[in-house]
């Protein structure tokens, strides 16, 4: 009688997954440091005015951006354009809307700060109507944008 028997089906060995979980994470840091947020395209033209009193915005992730500025497409006109996100608005009057839509959750227009990216060649007419535009909203947190002097 023998210990071992001779001509058994063996079967597959499993998979070893222990490395595994260490693959993951690894890729996981690859992706966290190699990924960039989202930038706007710019379709107007700034160029910000200077300050020698300007702060910096502590919290951005609070924080929506309005451009006015003139068109970089020529075909867009020649008169100052105000810039939401991505698009171009077709008047002041969109602002409302758009700042509505982008309320986040659990905070109102009045709680977010909106800053305007204004270039200097742009007349007060159009920053007026937008200002106005924002107040009749209750978004009464605004900051101007502008490059600081040395």
């Amino acid at each position: 009688m023998s210990k071992f028997k001779k001509g058994g089906k063996k079967g597959i060995p499993g998979v070893n997954t222990s490395a595994l979980p260490d693959i993951i994470f690894m890729l996981l840091f690859f992706f966290m440091v190699a990924t960039t947020m989202k930038e706007v395209e710019m379709q107007v033209d700034i160029t910000k005015p200077v300050a020698d009193q300007a702060l910096p915005i502590e919290n951005k992730d609070m924080v929506d951006f309005i451009y006015i500025g003139f068109p970089i497409d020529l075909q867009a006109g020649t008169q100052p354009r105000i810039q939401l996100d991505d698009r171009l608005a077709n008047s002041y009057l969109d602002v409302g809307a758009w700042k509505r839509m982008k309320e986040r959750e659990g905070l109102t227009a009045f709680d977010i700060v909106t800053s305007l990216k204004v270039d200097k060649g742009v007349g007060m007419r159009i920053v007026s109507d937008v200002k106005e535009e924002l107040r009749n909203i209750d978004a009464l947190k605004i900051n101007y944008s502008a490059n600081q002097t040395d």
